[in-house]
Order: structure tokens, then C-alpha cells, then sequence
């Protein structure tokens, strides 16, 4: 007991006055690896947390909707992460600038928890090690595709074994791209959940799981002609289908327009599009298929980054 309140001191003692993390925007399920597959994408979010200071500020996305105080998923994770090192939260000020879309399937609320619990973790001493930061923030979102992803970077599997969290890393060819349409209506993930089945067919599962398996493949080794028939699911994007009705034909459009393969981004209502070349045209044919289905949005382009989350300053 004398060892560990000696360490909690020094921690305290000697915490810095500052620290700023960056967490990616994710894609969860690619298709058919409902909540086991994630990737993370080159868009980011910045939380900086001052030690000699107190507030709470937001820059960019989300600064008109999002909330401003303790109930923030920061600043909630923030306090969580300290008490699972066993140290109270100290108060600080938060300043978040958001360039990840919010309640459109791009992980913003992973990025949120990961960001929270590595500034905590940094500004403590690091005494909590990954495999904590993700089960803290599953614990936070209720599965883990997504802060796995953001956390390690790269495409991950992810296995819930228990009270444990397994993960492997998928190697990602890097002339690999991703095309995103970004619909102005978000999907709430709540309501994209709700709408799923409680029974699944075992054509269904089969269906799937050699998906899954095909997929993992074609990115390891970068047989990206496969993805096509690699990306499809008939679990979660079907049921989705009756809320988001421009999801096919959005899907469909990239596929024509030369992309490699196609899928809802999570729960929606983003459509992620994997591509190597023909960005522009492939964006611009998603953008016009859901103009022509009465849905606006805006398209952006990226890639896969093999970073996760990172401590900048």
C-alpha cells in the first residue's frame, strides 16, 4: 500500500501541465465482419487538456451539438480512464477541434473515448497498458471494432473472448484509397441497431463468414479485384436498408464508376467505397446516384492509416 500511494504522488507530482492527442475517424464492419472488423482512415480529431486550466471548448464539427461539459464522451473517459488507474481526475480544461463527421458511421465516438483515455493515461504516468485503454473504451461504446481500430491503427480483427479483447492486425495495401459519401442525415447508431434481426439463418452466417475470411485475404495480399464479392453481407446492411433506402444504388454507383468494393461505413449513414484509382469519379457518381435519390452529402477522399491513436504534444 505504502509502494502504491508513493507512486500516485510521484504521478501526481510530476504530471505534465499539458497534453494533445490525436484519435482517426474508423470504419466498422467492411461489409460482413459486423462488429469484428475496423479500419482506421486518415481523418482526425485533436484533444489537448491542460492541466492549469479548467473549461471545456470544441472547434470544428459538432461545436453547436455537442455538449459542453462533463457529460462530454472527453471528458466522461477522461474521468473514467483516472478512475480505473486509481487516481481522481484532476480538473482541466478540454479543447477538442473535430474533423470527424458526428453520428454518421465514421467513429467520432470512438475517437472521443480513445482520445479521452490516452490524455488521461499520458498526464498519469501511463500506468494503464493498451489492452486496457481498448477494454476501458468498449466498456464506453458496448463493442470494439471501432477503438481497436482507432487505437492501433490499420485494419483489425477483433474477438470478445470473455473478459478479454483479441485483436490481429491486417496488412493494407497502401495504393489502397477510400472514397466516402457522407450524407447530410446522420444515422444514430441506436436506431440503425434497432432495426436489426435477433435470428440469423445459417446461409446467412456461412454467407458472411466466408466473406470475412475472403476479405481479410484480399487486403493481406493485395488482391483487391476480390473485394467486390469480398465486401458483400446479408446481416446488418439489409435490415439498414429500410432506413437509409439510397444505400444500394450508392453502393452500386461506385462499383460501376470502377471501385473495388463497397460497404455501409458502420452503422451509417456514410457508404465507404475501397478504390486504387478513379477517386474523383467514383465520389462524384456516389454523390450523383444520391442527388438522384433525393440525398445530399458531401464526398471525401482518403486512405487507410496504419496509425492509431498518437500523442502529438
Amino acid at each position: 500500500m505504502r509502494v502504491s500511494t508513493y507512486l500516485r504522488q510521484t504521478r501526481r507530482k510530476n504530471m505534465a501541465r499539458s497534453v494533445t492527442v490525436q484519435a482517426p475517424a474508423t470504419s466498422a464492419n467492411m461489409g460482413p465482419g459486423f462488429d469484428c472488423l475496423g479500419i482506421a482512415l486518415d481523418i482526425w480529431n485533436t484533444v489537448r487538456v491542460d492541466t492549469e486550466a479548467t473549461g471545456f471548448v470544441i472547434r470544428g464539427l459538432g461545436r453547436d451539438e455537442l455538449p459542453t461539459g462533463p457529460d462530454n464522451l472527453v471528458a466522461r473517459s477522461f474521468r473514467l480512464a483516472c478512475e480505473e488507474a486509481g487516481q481522481p481526475a484532476p480538473d482541466v480544461r478540454f479543447t477538442c477541434t473535430n474533423e470527424i463527421p458526428l453520428g454518421r458511421g465514421l467513429g467520432s465516438s470512438s475517437a472521443a473515448a480513445v482520445a479521452g483515455i490516452v490524455a488521461a493515461n499520458e498526464l498519469l504516468g501511463r500506468p494503464l497498458d493498451n489492452a486496457s485503454v481498448l477494454a476501458i473504451a468498449s466498456r464506453i461504446e458496448g463493442h470494439a471494432d471501432n477503438s481497436a481500430a482507432a487505437l492501433y491503427g490499420g485494419c483489425q480483427v477483433v474477438v470478445h473472448d470473455g473478459d478479454r479483447f483479441i485483436t490481429s492486425t491486417v496488412s493494407i495495401p497502401e495504393r489502397l484509397s477510400a472514397v466516402l459519401f457522407v450524407p447530410d442525415m446522420p444515422m444514430p447508431t441506436a436506431e440503425a441497431r434497432s432495426v436489426l434481426p435477433t435470428d440469423i439463418s445459417v446461409q446467412d452466417a456461412v454467407f458472411n463468414m466466408g466473406r470475412v475470411g475472403l476479405l481479410v485475404n484480399a487486403l493481406a495480399t493485395g488482391d483487391l479485384d476480390r473485394l467486390a464479392v469480398a465486401t458483400q453481407d446479408r446481416l446488418h446492411q439489409p435490415p439498414r436498408q429500410t432506413i437509409f433506402h439510397p444505400m444500394k444504388v450508392i453502393m452500386r454507383a461506385a462499383l460501376d464508376a470502377g471501385a473495388h468494393g463497397a460497404f455501409l461505413s458502420g452503422a451509417g449513414s456514410t457508404i465507404l467505397a475501397l478504390s486504387s484509382s478513379r477517386e474523383m469519379t467514383i465520389g462524384y457518381e456516389m454523390a450523383e446516384a444520391a442527388s438522384k435519390a433525393g440525398v445530399d452529402g458531401d464526398v471525401i477522399v482518403t486512405k487507410p492509416t496504419v496509425a492509431g491513436v498518437r500523442v502529438v504534444g
